[in-house]
């Protein structure tokens, strides 16, 4: 006989046996569905992917400063950028945090007390990070797959706590960062970066210069994270993690939250969102550097939101909110893909739109580039299961026996 597992009994997935009525209700035969997955986290997977490219698309033009903005401001770039501290900065990494997190409880369960399946979830971990060394040095330096491997190694650690334990754990975690970071931005210096300006000049010349330079730019980068990743963000990280492990035993991955906690959520954001939008517009850059910390505090209660709206939508029904679960399903390559269509827009084919475009132009080419990857997963899903690098990732973490 199979053994069950323990950890299964103790916090049942959604792939565990139903009965035969309420399959029925979830998955029909008129779509091609994997049955190891759950149209929620895809639903909230796909969102996570398209709203994180509003935030991307600035650093796939500059890749080290992002948007410059003109001196003085003009209306427009100030208006968005109120709205993106309120909807967008910071919102959508989190929430792909915490999906990752939930995604390594997934495995863990599956993998049950079998040695050789935990040893394979760790490897696809290993080759997450050779995946994000590659992506960031050879495409985007403002990689996350090479965080997110480190991070889901040290979260992994801690997948067997109580949904209480994970949560106190996460606090701390996340609160240790902050700190680092809080004192790193104390030395931070103010260099001059607008329109016109002559470091502005020296960026626009690398990133719209030699692929050569911008890989040499991009390995520095890169080299750099991995030095700031251990003290900072691989706690930051590994604390999201830590929330998404949590609401997966908890079933907020199908039933969202309550109204209390929505509130709850909502008045935090709210209140971060206000104090990182008065900070950012200091001319102090210490100041702006801060913002960061209250950016990522605002962050999470409203990721947690989002999370709720996608769940009351989609109901776990793989006929709702399809084309989000699409992109869910094949998220890495689609990842990677949009970082090779901006890149290659924003530095190679169009490079005068980085001297042209406010954020209003960037938001708009956002839109565009979701409405195609939106519509590439639609045509890529009716054949294939699995997006490429998802595939490639399965079969280089597979054991191989000899």
């Amino acid at each position: 006989m199979i053994k069950r597992n323990s950890i299964i009994n103790r916090y049942p997935l959604a792939n565990a046996p139903k009965p035969p009525e309420e399959q029925a209700n979830i998955i029909t035969p008129t779509i091609k569905y994997p049955p190891d997955r759950s149209a929620n986290l895809d639903a909230i997977r796909g969102l996570a992917l398209l709203g994180i490219l509003f935030l991307n698309i600035y650093f796939m033009a500059n890749n080290f400063y992002g948007y410059a903005p003109h001196q003085p401001e003009i209306l427009s770039d100030q208006i968005i950028e109120i709205l993106s501290n309120f909807a967008f900065e910071g919102r959508f990494i989190s929430l792909f945090s915490m999906l990752f997190g939930a995604g390594l409880w997934h495995q863990r369960c599956k993998a049950g007390d079998d040695i050789k399946a935990q040893h394979t979830i760790k490897r696809r971990l290993y080759w997450l990070i050779v995946f994000g060394l590659v992506h960031g040095v050879l495409i985007f330096s403002g990689d996350i797959l090479l965080t997110y491997g480190l991070c889901g190694l040290l979260a992994y650690q801690y997948c067997s706590f109580a949904p209480k334990a994970l949560l106190v754990k996460s606090v701390k975690f996340i609160m240790l960062a902050l700190v680092v970071m809080a004192l790193i931005s104390l030395t931070i210096e103010d260099d001059p970066f607008y329109r016109g300006s002559d470091y502005y000049t020296q960026q626009l010349d690398i990133w719209t210069g030699s692929y050569t330079t911008q890989v040499m730019m991009q390995a520095i980068m890169v080299g750099y994270m991995l030095l700031i990743i251990p003290i900072s963000i691989l706690w930051y990280g590994a604390g999201l993690m830590l929330i998404g492990i949590a609401l997966m035993k908890q079933d907020y991955y199908k039933r969202g939250f309550s109204t209390k906690q929505l509130g709850a959520f909502a008045v935090t954001g709210i209140i971060f969102a206000i104090l990182d939008s008065v900070l950012s517009q200091s001319s102090s850059a210490v100041l702006k550097e801060i913002s960061a910390i209250f950016m990522m505090l605002g962050a999470i209660p409203t990721a947690l939101i989002y999370w709720h709206i996608i769940v009351k939508l989609c109901q776990n029904n793989p006929l709702k909110l399809t084309l989000l679960q699409n992109l869910g399903r094949v998220s890495l390559s689609f990842y990677i893909l949009q970082s090779i269509l901006g890149v290659l827009l924003l530095r190679h084919w169009m490079p005068q739109w980085q001297i042209s475009f406010d954020r209003i132009d960037y938001m708009l080419l956002a839109i565009v580039l979701n409405a195609l990857q939106l519509s590439m997963a639609a045509l890529y899903v009716r054949f294939f299961n699995q997006g490429p690098l998802e595939y490639l990732l399965r079969v280089l973490s597979k054991r191989i026996n000899t």
